[in-house]
């Protein structure tokens, strides 16, 4: 049987988007064609019990934080000749993929590094971009999420490397995000059952753009005065976005429900009647949105979205027909018209709800983006 190793220092039950799309892609492959060599993250049984209730192997390095260094390598090569693997698997390229070349040397016949939007900021910097073009040389394939993360990783990797990249995006699992999900609850257990609600389901930091929306919640109240707007997540933003809704004067209309855990973010998705996220580009580009898988699995749950223009985010959005992007800087009266229309318009959020779910059914499910996988580890 043909089998894989996969490198990855982004593995469950480490939260994180690299780490939800590899391990479900990994759980997608057939059975035993996959061996996860990964970082340990932190000690205990919530690790070791997760790691026990997988489909394969899983290898834990003694680090923390996987890099390619000479140990790390070593073990990655001695792990490939004796779980017999003839294809290799980075979970995230940079920089695992830097090991490429030694692992071709012990004996892997195909390699392949994921990119993410990561990738496309060490593409801007000129030692990183020189990194990303070893990794573009010694793999036999580096995916992409979308046009914008390609377009930057193709100018780093040079253009062999570049002729040699395919789309591989995070899917979306249409079974969990769906209409029916539980929203409803949610919205009667928070006192939300009569409001308007625009949710936004995404980690507090500066890069999502929840600042945004409470800034422009005054102009939505204007128009729809029983608004409210749904923040889910936690993160170290939290606090200043407390300040600012005191500032803004709204408080009477944000709720914070703080982290989620993940069996339970559709339903808060589903208590939702539009989806925001106004993410926007910070530090120069090197803060940036990869994709936003967030977009896909509201408009899996059949909300209208709208999006920040943040770098690959537009790509999970189809502009008048599944949602709107607006900037991410400086945006805030034109996400405030988007609102007001589609809060105000029950047939259009139903309309864009059931175009982003086909979509999503014919875009993006987890099951297709896994077998497309599946053809990329076993093709010569």
């Amino acid at each position: 049987m043909h089998k894989t190793l996969i490198v990855t220092n982004d593995f469950p039950p480490r939260p994180g988007g690299i780490q939800a799309f590899v391990h479900n892609m990994a759980v997608r492959q057939p059975a035993g064609s996959v061996v996860v060599y990964a970082s340990t993250w932190k000690d205990g049984r919530e690790v070791a019990e997760f790691d026990a209730a997988q489909p394969f192997r899983v290898i834990r390095d003694r680090t923390r934080m996987m890099v390619p260094t000479p140990r790390v390598t070593r073990r990655a090569a001695e792990i490939l000749r004796a779980e017999g693997c003839t294809s290799v698997w980075f979970g995230a390229a940079a920089p695992l993929g830097l090991m490429a070349p030694a692992l071709r040397r012990a004996g892997a016949e195909r390699l392949l590094g994921m990119t993410h939007g990561h990738e496309a900021a060490w593409a801007q910097l000129p030692v990183s971009a020189q990194l990303l073009r070893r990794i573009g040389a010694g793999t036999d394939v580096l995916t992409y999420l979308g046009e914008y993360t390609r377009s930057r990783i193709a100018r780093a990797v040079g253009p062999d490397a570049a002729r040699r990249m395919t789309q591989l995006p995070p899917g979306v699992d249409e079974s969990t995000f769906r209409p029916d999900s539980g929203g409803d609850a949610v919205r009667a257990r928070l006192g939300l059952s009569e409001r308007p609600v625009v949710v936004c389901v995404s980690r507090l930091v500066p890069r999502k753009g929840q600042d945004t929306l409470i800034r422009a919640l005054p102009r939505v109240l204007a128009a729809q005065p029983d608004a409210v707007l749904l923040i889910v997540g936690g993160g170290p933003y939290r606090a200043e976005l407390e300040k600012l809704v005191d500032t803004v004067g709204v408080r009477s209309s944000v709720v914070f429900t703080g982290a989620v855990p993940w069996a339970e973010l559709p339903a808060h998705y589903g208590a939702g009647d539009v989806f925001a996220m106004p993410c926007r580009t910070r530090r120069g580009g090197l803060d940036v949105e990869g994709l936003g898988i967030v977009y896909l699995e509201a408009s899996a749950t059949g909300l209208p979205v709208v999006a920040g223009d943040s770098g690959g985010a537009p790509d999970a959005v189809r502009e008048g027909e599944t949602g709107y992007v607006v900037p991410g800087t400086g945006g805030e009266q034109l996400l405030a018209e988007r609102l007001v229309r589609l809060l105000g318009d029950e047939g259009l959020r139903r309309e864009m709800g059931e175009a982003g779910r086909k979509w999503v059914h014919a875009a993006w499910r987890w099951d297709m983006l896994a077998e497309r996988l599946t053809g990329l580890l076993r093709e010569r």
